[in-house]
């Protein structure tokens, strides 16, 4: 079930990634788009608090100081992403964020949580080689203008995704997933707050691209992390990080029937090389 969960947070994101990227070719700026999905997000998730609030406990420090760490890795993860595309491209910075796996392998490794196995390193392994053939950064010209401040910003992403990853887990097991998700949003939006530009976060709310903007929070952000962390609490962090990789084959597939992209013969074993260890690491886990 909570493998089954984070699929699905991951085919959400997936989608929402596609709808960024409408808006992104309508001319908005990429952190307005991510600021509001962040937003929507938060406002999701402090509407269910307040509607439950006499029944949800409130959240002790330890859990506020794991929710924290959480939302800045979100900030991170976002804002790296973003210094990662402008200073190399898109394919470099999706893969290099999906390297997550193998810090939050060895983090698992050194603390205990994990052993080393070699189903593990094969699966982290395959994960890489599928998004790097999905992404074309093998098999395609999509090195040129690459820059180490490119490498360096798309490798801090992939760790800023391994601390949320590490700060949702904790936050959740010891408070609800909606306090938790409530106070990590608001700090990502403390974090993004001051670098956005503020124009055109006035002017999304009156534009035509609204329902977008909408979407994009409710699919982005509202349901899918709810999803991704009540799946976290039942799945291993490594495991999370593997499963959650769907999302540039949703992606892919999106660009492919909505915006009438196409999809190269590497792209497709790529995604072909995800979704077989996904299906592998969900089957190895309900047999043990």
């Amino acid at each position: 079930m909570g493998l089954a969960l984070i699929i699905l947070a991951a085919f959400l994101w997936g989608v929402s990634g596609g709808i960024a990227a409408m808006l992104m070719e309508r001319g908005w700026d990429p952190l307005v788009v991510s600021f509001y999905r962040g937003a929507i997000g938060f406002l999701c998730f402090a509407a269910w608090w307040l509607a439950r609030f006499a029944t949800i406990p409130r959240p002790d420090r330890t859990t506020v100081l794991w929710a924290a760490l959480a939302g800045l890795g979100v900030a991170g993860n976002f804002t790296f992403y973003f210094l990662s595309i402008s200073h190399a491209n898109v394919a470099v910075a999706v893969t290099l964020m999906y390297t997550a796996p193998i810090y939050v392998y060895l983090i698992s490794l050194a603390t205990g949580v994990v052993r080393l196995t070699p189903g593990f390193v094969v699966a982290i392994a395959s994960i890489l080689v599928g998004v790097a053939l999905l992404t074309q950064l093998v098999g395609g010209d999509r090195l040129s203008g690459l820059t180490l401040a490119g490498v360096a910003a798309g490798i801090a992403a992939g760790m800023s995704y391994a601390v949320f990853l590490f700060g949702f887990r904790n936050a959740a097991i010891r408070a609800s997933p909606v306090v938790a998700l409530g106070i990590a949003f608001l700090i990502f939006l403390l974090v993004l707050a001051p670098i956005v530009d503020h124009r055109e976060v006035a002017a999304a709310p009156l534009s035509d691209d609204v329902h977008l903007f909408v979407l994009l929070g409710l699919f982005g952000a509202g349901l899918s992390f709810l999803f991704y962390v009540l799946g976290l609490k039942r799945a291993s962090a490594v495991a999370v990080s593997l499963v959650a990789a769907v999302e540039p084959v949703t992606a892919a597939l999106f660009g492919l029937v909505v915006l009438g992209q196409t999809l190269a013969p590497g792209q497709w074993l790529g995604m072909v090389v995800i979704l077989a260890t996904v299906t592998a690491l969900g089957v190895r886990r309900r047999s043990v």
